[in-house]
């Protein structure tokens, strides 16, 4: 015969320990809930974000969809897409909206910073970053020569940004980063020769104007595939006024190209007409400055 021991239950321990589970549950729950609700507000700013990138052409919407994207970016800043995202729109403002050289100069740091997140964030970064040899510099050069077209966004607007960060500092600065831009500019036209209307290209051309020691021809030819490739983009003419005619002395040929650029039928093409708006803006400011320049 078996005998069944009878247990002895401390009932004030047992809801106790209901009390705990249930408690914990609760966390759990609230836990979730929370992390829903950022992922939903996440998608809410972005939307806001992209809802007035739409209308950028209009300065105060250029400055809502930063500020939206980047409230977005400060929520979840490992994602790689919205980082290059933010950076563009940081890069925009700084371009077209500020006047404050000082606070240009901040957005074009705070640019090239963001993208350089988007690049961590992707996956097995880190894993590859320790792997490279070298020191930090050259883990770095390493990785972005060989960097997979996933990377192209986050690297060219990194190279962008602190590039117009650079040029209002000393030469020896951008003598100091000239490598590591080369080298992820010549990796995106390796990948993507025609990202954002061919940025590469149009990058080299107002660069190499900035370098010294570098032959001026090297500069009009990088503009020149980028305006063969992408003739309706008004940026890449301006830029050829801007930095090429002007440091060639070119005087002629920097107010003919900018009175084609003020000519221009700049609602051709709706996606670039935020952009062009803008560039023809900063052509005119140009030509009034024309006889400053070629003093």
């Amino acid at each position: 015969m078996i005998h069944v021991r009878k247990q002895k239950f401390n009932l004030p321990i047992i809801l106790l320990s209901i009390g705990f589970l249930l408690s914990l549950n609760g966390c759990f729950s609230s836990q979730a809930i929370r992390e829903e609700a950022k992922i939903h507000n996440v998608e809410f700013l972005v939307q806001k974000g992209n809802d007035f990138w739409e209308k950028r052409h209009i300065p105060v919407n250029a400055e809502k969809a930063c500020y939206f994207l980047t409230q977005a970016w400060n929520a979840n800043p490992t994602d790689p897409a919205l980082s290059a995202r933010v950076s563009q729109a940081l890069y925009f403002q700084a371009m077209f909206i500020e006047d404050d050289p000082s606070v240009k100069d901040s957005l074009f740091y705070q640019g090239y910073h963001v993208a350089i997140s988007a690049i961590k964030n992707q996956p097995n970064f880190q894993t590859h970053f320790n792997e490279s040899p070298g020191d930090s510099a050259f883990k770095w050069l390493s990785l972005l020569s060989e960097a997979p077209i996933e990377w192209v966004p986050g690297m060219f607007w990194w190279a962008v940004n602190e590039a117009r960060y650079l040029n209002t500092k000393p030469i020896l600065e951008r003598l100091n980063k000239r490598e590591l831009l080369e080298v992820i500019m010549h990796r995106i036209i390796s990948l993507e020769p025609s990202y954002f209307y061919g940025g590469p290209y149009r990058f080299f051309g107002a660069f190499y104007t900035r370098i010294p020691g570098i032959e001026l021809s090297q500069s009009k030819s990088y503009f020149d595939q980028a305006i063969s490739a992408f003739p309706n983009y008004l940026g890449s003419q301006v830029y050829l006024a801007e930095f090429y005619h002007q440091k060639a002395g070119n005087r002629e040929q920097f107010h003919d190209v900018l009175q084609k650029v003020l000519q221009f039928d700049s609602s051709i093409l709706t996606e670039l007409i935020p952009e062009n708006i803008y560039y023809q803006s900063r052509a005119k400011s140009l030509l009034e400055q024309e006889n400053i320049l070629f003093e």
